[in-house]
């Protein structure tokens, strides 16, 4: 297969298995997505999912927000980890979309990154999942799997979204990059991985990912 068959292999199968695809944070708007997004990093998103709406019911807006002690954040949103950090961000931020914003979420990955908090991955999420603009977060799963499907080399994630974004159509990415997480967690996960199941590598996958599969599977 050519790079370009192999690309449009995963396209067709990708859209065969998930042909709608729901987002994985639970939100209502730009920015309790914003928020549960900060949350994520280092946990999970049904962790997530169950400390939201502990949040929300206290803050759902900036203007709330600002009103809760960093150290009250912090006391919610425990659980998912990195608490420290995460509700200092959360407080910082919220600050700063009412000062700069009027309450209001950026549209642009350039001023969400300037928030404090929020790195690229998390700001290209917002752009494409509460704005509908074209964008390719990249996380562990996408990482993984981009060097698995040989699509990229898999040197860091920086990398990844480059290949990414140069290989697929623009106007996929919004939802290609939620198939691949999905698809990376059912199929093609980092541990307790079976190859049988995960159809696109095993039809398109890097020689030497298969090799030390096999290899690996042998020795057990």
């Amino acid at each position: 297969m050519t790079k370009q068959e192999k690309v449009d292999f995963t396209i067709h199968t990708l859209e065969k298995i998930y042909p709608t695809i729901p987002i994985p944070l639970d939100h209502k708007d730009p920015y309790t997505l914003l928020i549960a997004v900060l949350m994520s990093a280092q946990s999970t998103d049904v962790r997530v999912n169950q400390i939201t709406p502990l949040l929300f019911e206290r803050a759902d807006n900036p203007y709330d927000m600002v009103k809760l002690t960093v150290d009250e954040i912090r006391e919610i949103i425990k659980p998912v980890g990195l608490s420290p950090m995460k509700s200092k961000g959360i407080h910082g931020l919220s600050q700063i979309l009412i000062d700069k914003y009027n309450g209001e979420v950026p549209q642009e990955i350039e001023l969400l990154e300037e928030l404090p908090g929020v790195g690229h991955k998390t700001a290209s999420v917002v752009v494409s999942q509460a704005f509908g603009i074209p964008a390719f977060p990249v996380d562990t799963h996408i990482h993984r799997l981009m060097y698995r499907w040989g699509f990229s080399n898999g040197k860091n994630v920086v990398q990844t979204e480059r290949d990414a974004k140069r290989l697929f159509p623009e106007e996929l990415w919004n939802k290609l990059h939620l198939q691949i997480i999905w698809y990376g967690r059912e199929y093609s996960p980092a541990r307790g991985w079976n190859l049988e199941k995960d159809i696109i590598t095993k039809t398109i996958g890097r020689k030497t990912v298969l090799d030390e599969y096999y290899k690996n599977k042998k020795s057990r």
